[in-house]
């Protein structure tokens, strides 16, 4: 479906590409944002928001353009709502620490949280008291609506804060973001949203899902390492704590006072990635020109060639539900014997096929349920083919049969 798209990745080109299926973890980047992040240090090397030279000045003008494409893109009221980050990570750290708390404010969460939005609850329990809640999903790792709902409704007045990811790096099944959100909002919560995985695989409009927050990994976008994203609602945004203050935090300062800057200055002290904003802001061009929808039919007609070779062989079992459309572009797999490390250097080396294996980031999932191997998951995007999955999938069988 998006074979004319396999040209513009430098890294898919020449003889014999390796199959890259390690896109939940990062996607591969197309010659334009190269190119953007090459002219940045070629040609305007400068100093965004603060010099006023021509180097300076053009940096700022891209920034401030490439702010508001991502603001058009998720549906912002205002571009001033998006704010540039390093990852998600540091995203869900905004939230989690620029509020304010107070001691038994309960924090809901699922079990299948990365780290990224589980440990900053975690630590904020330990340090401020706070109460946090795991909410356990179905059996085939559906998110549980009712339990949810209970859940909510047992927190009563003390819900602060519904924390979700939009789509699981564990295994690629989304939660009803709106349904939910409605759930959490009428029971008076904010609503944070872990979009690392959703923003680059389907169309996200903040308003229509009525959340307040939303945090997301421009290196999953087909944008550069290092960058990423946080949305949040002004009016909220205005009286939240910079976790980097300094620099352009501030409009001024006394030896005893200073002036906070409005969002998003607020939130990005110190010199920025400029490169990386530029890249961005290619790569924002490029995911915009491209139907969200049909990227995530592609994916799911990859996942169910791999899932159709994979589900019924014995010594492994896919995580997640049976049907591949509820799994997006995501497939992770458990192995009774085998260590998912092992079968990941055998796949690189014995056929060019590049997967994710370990604990993804999610050890709370793998340790509640006593599962100490990790799992091997991989990951389609756009860019990948029938033949690529098909490779995965046929090897990984074999080396199952062969190690078993």
């Amino acid at each position: 479906m998006f074979a004319d798209k396999r040209e513009d990745f430098p890294t898919l080109c020449g003889d014999n590409p390796p199959a890259y299926l390690d896109n939940a973890c990062m996607t591969l980047r197309p010659k334009t944002v190269i190119e953007a992040i090459r002219s940045y240090y070629e040609e305007t090397p400068g100093c965004g928001g603060r010099s006023v030279h021509r180097y300076a000045t053009e940096v700022s003008r891209k920034m401030s353009n490439c702010r508001t494409k991502i603001g058009k893109m998720f549906n912002a009221r205002e571009s001033g709502e998006m704010i540039f980050t390093k990852n998600a990570t540091h995203s869900l750290n905004q939230v989690a620490k620029g509020l304010s708390w107070e001691k038994g404010d309960i924090v809901l969460t699922s079990d299948r949280e990365h780290n990224s939005n589980l440990v900053p609850w975690l630590q904020l329990e330990q340090e401020k008291g706070i109460d946090h809640r795991v909410v356990h999903s179905m059996p085939d790792n559906s998110f549980d609506l009712e339990a949810f709902e209970t859940a909510c409704a047992e927190a009563g007045s003390k819900l602060k804060m519904v924390s979700l990811s939009h789509v699981g790096n564990l295994d690629g099944v989304a939660i009803p973001v709106k349904e939910a959100a409605k759930i959490a909002k009428d029971h008076g919560a904010m609503v944070c949203i872990d979009g690392a995985q959703s923003t680059p695989h389907m169309k996200v409009d903040v308003q229509d899902l009525g959340i307040d927050f939303m945090a997301f990994s421009i290196h999953k976008m087909m944008g550069p390492s290092g960058m990423g994203g946080l949305w949040g609602r002004m009016e909220l945004l205005e009286n939240m704590r910079s976790i980097t203050s300094g620099g352009s935090t501030v409009d001024t300062s006394h030896y005893d006072s200073l002036t906070w800057s409005k969002p998003p200055s607020r939130f990005e002290g110190g010199l920025g990635n400029y490169a990386g904003i530029l890249g961005t802001n290619a790569a924002i061009d490029y995911i915009s020109q491209i139907d969200l929808d049909a990227v995530h039919e592609h994916e799911v007609s990859l996942n169910r060639v791999m899932s159709s070779i994979l589900k019924d062989v014995d010594g492994m079992r896919i995580i997640g539900p049976e049907d591949p459309a509820k799994r997006g572009g995501i497939c992770s797999i458990l192995f009774d014997t085998i260590d998912s490390h092992d079968i990941a250097i055998l796949l690189d080396e014995a056929a060019d096929v590049m997967v994710r294996s370990g604990m993804h980031c999610v050890h709370s999932w793998f340790n509640g349920k006593g599962l100490d191997r990790g799992s091997l998951r991989a990951s389609a995007y756009l860019y990948n083919t029938e033949d690529e999955v098909r490779l995965f999938a046929e090897t990984l069988v074999e080396a199952v049969e062969a190690l078993g």
